[in-house]
């Protein structure tokens, strides 16, 4: 009846889901546009963007083409007190925008602790958490120091870092060693256990890959490991196992050729062919690496930070300097550990989503089918979080490629215009603490960046344009 009466009748819905009922009983081909109203901004605001848009484009392009150009080379490694800008002994770097002792969740302030225990400032749980409310430790940002951390991203004096540079620019970031999953510092640990492993990793493994890596002819090539990686499966912020092995296939070489002997030589290995996430710190790095060339230029709506403290989670855009905007951290839509709920969840927490600002991560899920066995969904899930994120970024990365998409370039440069006007929000894929200091890693998931951040973050960039 109804082919009779309007022929062959396809049609577009912009209202309800519920409008495609008719149609669906009849069999007449229809699609749903998934249309929403733009995030709560003023019209002043909306009004000024409007009337500077092609100050903005030109802004952005130039942003863009200096994210595109970078090239993240691993030249070397220190102790963060002698390589890290602005770091002594009294300071601590934390992940995530600014935040007082006070309003820490528990897995930052358990990192803390374990950090003031590791750095000998403190005999045990209740003098280092007295300490770190005395007001004697500062904290600050990883991102205030050119460096990220995953999770609790805690960073302290005598703790050894790797370096990395950007190639084509010249511009330096830091991270330091992964050390595995489960219970340890960055997810809040603090035991005896934790502590020594720390230990371990600045007395043996840190000096053996500090040697290997400079006995490299060649420094490694970060962005071709990244590249590579994505080829193998890897979407480089929760599934690092490609972008591991292939850095264990480059230093192993060296490592055995620096080694003081092949107990040690077998140590450092063994232990990064035990730790999947080895690569993590680096991909990080990397990215931070690639997008930093891209700040402060003026009239550009370039997302260059986006980070979470476990309380607030923060943004930062390239027109607007180095002010954050912030908004609740909210929490995980994850898959727990077994004996794990929600109910014992942290919320959101780490600097690793910079690799989501530089089009990794859940950004490139669509390289990482495997990754939905340990964050959940299916892999139509990741084709369709990659595909949306198109709809946010200023461009497709001309280096990093998604083989299931025909390689085309990863969704790259999150337009803060676009994400207010689309009300489209990052997606992220992220770890997820548990809420209480001392426990560790609970589970692992998914989750779009809350909305506030980025309408404080137009309204702002606005006001810049004017200026």
């Amino acid at each position: 009846m109804s082919q009779k009466l309007f022929g062959n009748l396809q049609v577009v819905n912009i209202g309800l889901e519920s409008f495609n009922l008719p149609f669906e009983k009849m069999n007449i081909p229809h699609v749903q546009v998934l249309w929403r109203p733009s995030l709560v901004v003023s019209s002043e605001a909306k009004n000024i963007i409007s009337n500077n848009k092609e100050k903005i484009k030109a802004a952005n392009e130039l942003a863009i083409s200096r994210l595109q150009k970078g090239r993240p080379l691993l030249v070397g490694m220190g102790n963060a007190i002698d390589v890290i800008p602005g770091m002594k002994k009294n300071l601590i770097l934390h992940a995530g925008p600014p935040i007082t002792w006070e309003r820490m969740c528990g897995p930052m302030k358990g990192a803390v602790i374990g950090a003031l225990l590791y750095e000998g400032m403190a005999k045990n749980e209740i003098e280092a958490e007295c300490l770190a409310k005395s007001g004697e430790i500062e904290f600050s940002p990883c991102h205030e120091h050119q460096a990220v951390g995953p999770m609790a991203g805690i960073i302290s004096a005598s703790m050894p870092v790797f370096i990395v540079q950007n190639a084509e620019f010249g511009n330096f970031t830091y991270s330091t060693q992964n050390e595995g999953l489960g219970k340890v510092l960055r997810y809040g640990a603090f035991s005896s256990e934790v502590i020594e492993r720390l230990k371990w990793m600045e007395k043996v493994m840190y000096p053996t890959l500090k040697k290997a890596i400079e006995n490299k002819k060649e420094k490694i090539d970060l962005k071709n490991i990244i590249l590579q990686a994505l080829h193998m499966g890897d979407e480089v912020h929760n599934r690092n196992r490609a972008g591991t092995s292939l850095l264990y296939r480059s230093l192993a070489p060296d490592i055995v050729t620096v080694a003081p002997d092949k107990e040690t030589a077998l140590a450092v290995l063994n232990f990064m062919n035990g730790n999947d996430h080895f690569f993590l710190n680096l991909s990080m790095a990397a990215s931070k690496a690639i997008i930093d060339p891209a700040r402060n230029i003026k009239g550009s709506s370039l997302v260059v930070t986006m980070a979470r403290n476990g309380t607030d989670f923060g943004i930062q855009l390239s027109g607007t300097g180095s002010q954050w905007f912030t908004g609740k951290a909210p929490f995980v839509d994850a898959l727990y550990f077994p004996g794990y709920s929600v109910k014992d969840a942290n919320p959101d927490i780490g600097d690793s989503a910079i690799t989501e600002t530089a089009g990794l991560g859940g950004f490139a899920m669509a390289a990482a089918f495997a990754i939905v066995q340990f964050v959940g969904g299916n892999a139509d899930t990741a084709l369709n979080y990659s595909k949306q994120m198109y709809e946010i970024t200023l461009a497709e990365s001309t280096q990093f490629q998604i083989p299931a998409l025909n390689f085309r370039g990863t969704p790259t440069g999150i337009d803060v215009v676009k994400v207010v006007e689309k009300n489209i929000l990052p997606v992220i894929n992220t770890g997820v603490a548990h809420k209480d200091p001392g426990v560790g890693q609970v589970g692992a998931g998914v989750l779009n960046a809350p909305s506030e951040p980025f309408s404080k973050a137009y309204e702002e960039f606005s006001k810049h344009l004017e200026r």
